[in-house]
């Protein structure tokens, strides 16, 4: 027995059964398959040894079995410890190793422990940490986005009205260190309104985001290659980082938020349970008050605080948040109508009239609309909020539309003072009298394509005949230039009575048999 060592599993079971449960030798030697003489020498020794089952729990397995059978061999009490903790942290650092850190140990301890005992002993110490410390945090590597299934709540001041409101968290992953606030909702505004806030309060940006999987963040779920949805991954874009999806129903994928989502719930939202607060802006004054007092508090596994390991690991690492502030902008899928517009809160912006029944992009900021093709942006307008108005640029429209849009009433009223003073004056009238504008242009542009055929001088002259006659349209100006009524004597209003004073294109008058 002298030269035999128990594993501390068998060794702490004999005692228990025997010290505190007191089973026989022999049963306790058939339950651990050893021998009953073990059983009993193991016994003794403890009894020597002045060991009582109360006092064993106390003790972890190196101090028991150093307790029960001395230092093994090649050990020496008087070498100095490794700061366990410490290598821990330091290792979550670019480029460091055990080997680094063995080394440094040795520089400040040169009778240290050899390399395989210092690992052994950093690898026995993580074992007995929690599960969620065996994943490897690099400084400034990755920020975990999640929301409480815990919710604080607002307090209408009219009604008195519970008003449940959201509770964000984001955690860096080497540091821990932490930010949370409350929002009204996870809708996409909302959710990246506190991503931004969060990198802002962190003063940088990790190499990559890693939220759930929830529809602010991914249009579809999959475990190997998750759609991002489009604002989320233009916000990352702006920030140069990247976005690592947690894989659905993984949640060790992002332990490191799953446990600051329990702490922020234990030491922030517990603190506030009874007091009352009746906006946002009083909810997070105080979240935040309490959010430095969680940052600052002290971790007892690291013996120092988050914001300490932050401005040793994540802080000196962190990516530079952009000189542009980022602006909130919505992604919209759209196709053109037929009149080469889309639509977007019910005001229509053209695009170029070739994209009719292509796939497109909408992309809306609060002052600018944009519409893209396969990643290249074809229009730009300011935004409108003109319901059911209309935002046209010219070069959008097919040749044919440009040149009719091209007319203007005053394009129109100067070709007809070049045409003539009787010419103006028509086009002038049917302007004014016509019920909407454009029924106006079609007769004077066609007026214009008579002075092509016909000249000048005679489309003035069947201009003013027709004027005098009352007449307001294309068609009664080229029934006149037709039948050649424009070389005709000018008509004499007051000598024909009021009856010639009617003006139709269908009523052919006294002249038309002369």
């Amino acid at each position: 027995m002298a030269n035999e060592r128990l594993s501390m599993r068998n060794l702490r079971e004999i005692l228990r059964h025997k010290l505190e449960l007191r089973h026989k030798h022999r049963d306790i030697g058939r339950a651990l398959g050893i021998s009953a003489g073990t059983v009993g020498e193991t016994v003794v020794r403890a009894k020597v040894l002045g060991l009582d089952w109360a006092t064993i729990c106390t003790l972890d397995d190196v101090q028991l079995e150093t307790r029960m059978y001395g230092l093994r061999a090649g050990r020496h009490s008087a070498r100095p410890p490794p700061d366990l903790a410490y290598i821990h942290t330091e290792l979550r650092r670019a480029g460091v190793t055990l080997q680094v850190l063995h080394i440094e140990y040795l520089e400040n301890d040169p009778n240290g422990y050899r390399y395989t005992a210092f690992c052994n002993l950093y690898r026995q110490w993580r074992k007995k940490r929690a599960a969620t410390m065996r994943q490897q945090h690099r400084a400034g590597d990755k920020t975990f986005l999640d929301y409480s299934g815990k919710r604080p709540h607002l307090v209408d001041p009219v009604t008195g009205e519970h008003i449940p409101v959201e509770l964000y968290v984001a955690v860096l992953g080497a540091s821990s260190y932490t930010f949370a606030e409350a929002t009204r909702t996870q809708q996409v505004e909302d959710w990246l309104g506190s991503n931004a806030r969060a990198l802002a309060f962190f003063g940088g940006a990790t190499s990559a985001l890693v939220p759930d999987q929830l529809k602010s963040a991914v249009t579809h779920a999959c475990r190997y290659e998750p759609g991002i949805q489009k604002t989320f991954d233009e916000f990352a874009e702006h920030y140069g980082t990247v976005i690592m999806p947690a894989r659905p129903a993984k949640p060790r994928d992002k332990a490191k938020v799953e446990v600051a989502v329990q702490v922020v719930q234990r030491w922030i939202l517990a603190r506030i349970r009874n007091e009352i607060f009746f906006s946002l802006t009083e909810l997070n004054a105080r979240i935040r008050e309490l959010l430095d007092d969680l940052n600052n508090r002290k971790m007892r596994i690291y013996g120092c605080s988050r914001r300490e390991l932050f401005e040793r690991l994540d802080k000196p690492v962190l990516r530079p948040l952009p000189d542009k502030a980022y602006e909130y902008s919505e992604w919209l899928k759209v196709k053109l109508n037929v009149d080469y517009h889309a639509v977007f809160e019910d005001h229509y912006y053209s695009a170029p009239s070739t994209l009719l029944r292509e796939e497109l992009w909408l992309r809306a900021t609060v002052t600018t609309i944009e519409i893209f093709h396969i990643s290249k942006r074809e229009a730009t307008h300011a935004r409108s909020h003109v319901k059911f108005g209309h935002t046209t640029i010219a070069a959008h429209m097919p040749i044919a539309h440009q040149k009719h849009a091209e007319w203007t009433p005053g394009r129109i009223l100067h070709w007809a003072q070049t045409v003539g003073p009787n010419t103006a004056l028509l086009a002038q009238a049917i302007l004014n009298e016509k019920p909407h504008p454009e029924q106006g242009y079609r007769s004077c542009l066609g007026i214009y394509r008579l002075a092509k055929k016909y000249g000048n001088e005679r489309v003035d002259a069947a201009c003013s005949r027709a004027f005098l006659a009352g007449a307001r349209s294309y068609r009664h100006v080229e029934s006149i230039l037709r039948h050649g009524l424009d070389r005709a004597p000018a008509l004499d209003i007051g000598s024909r009575g009021t009856g010639l004073g009617i003006a139709h294109e269908n009523i052919r008058g006294p002249d038309y048999y002369h």
